[in-house]
């Protein structure tokens, strides 16, 4: 109940509830005060599911994701908790210092290992150096 409410406040579920209508989702209530949004159809975000506030986004239906991916997905809705709108700069930072890191956008993404990499369907990447990365550049 506080999630919902607070995620409402801070305009992440409303927004999240317009990025799933703009993509042509289905909407539906789901367990725990999330919504889910079936069959997005926009290019973007490439991922088979992602959460904006309470809501649940993916180009699939929910019995396809899983209990386990709904669960982490569940997790990123505490974290919209926490930051709000904010969330999204946040997490493209993350999502930044994660690829450069390890060449893959999950692995040490600090938000997408507190939701369970395992749950969401990531990996565990090893670190490259960072002298490496000082010394020759960034590559993938």
């Amino acid at each position: 109940m506080v999630r919902r409410l607070a995620n409402l406040v801070n305009l992440s579920t409303p927004l999240g509830l317009v990025i799933a209508r703009a993509g042509g989702a289905r909407l539906s209530h789901a367990p725990r005060g999330l919504w889910l949004a079936e069959g997005y159809s926009l290019p973007f975000p490439v991922a088979g599911a992602f959460t904006v506030g309470n809501v649940v986004i993916t180009p699939r239906s929910a019995a396809d994701l899983g209990d386990r991916v709904l669960a982490h997905e569940e997790r990123h809705s505490w974290q919209y908790m926490a930051c709000g709108t904010f969330f999204m700069p946040l997490y493209l930072a993350a999502m930044t210092w994660s690829w450069l890191r390890t060449g893959d956008r999950a692995a040490r993404n600090i938000f997408e290992r507190a939701a369970g990499l395992a749950d969401g369907g990531y990996v565990d990447v090893p670190l490259r150096p960072l002298r490496r990365l000082l010394r020759r550049g960034v590559r993938p």
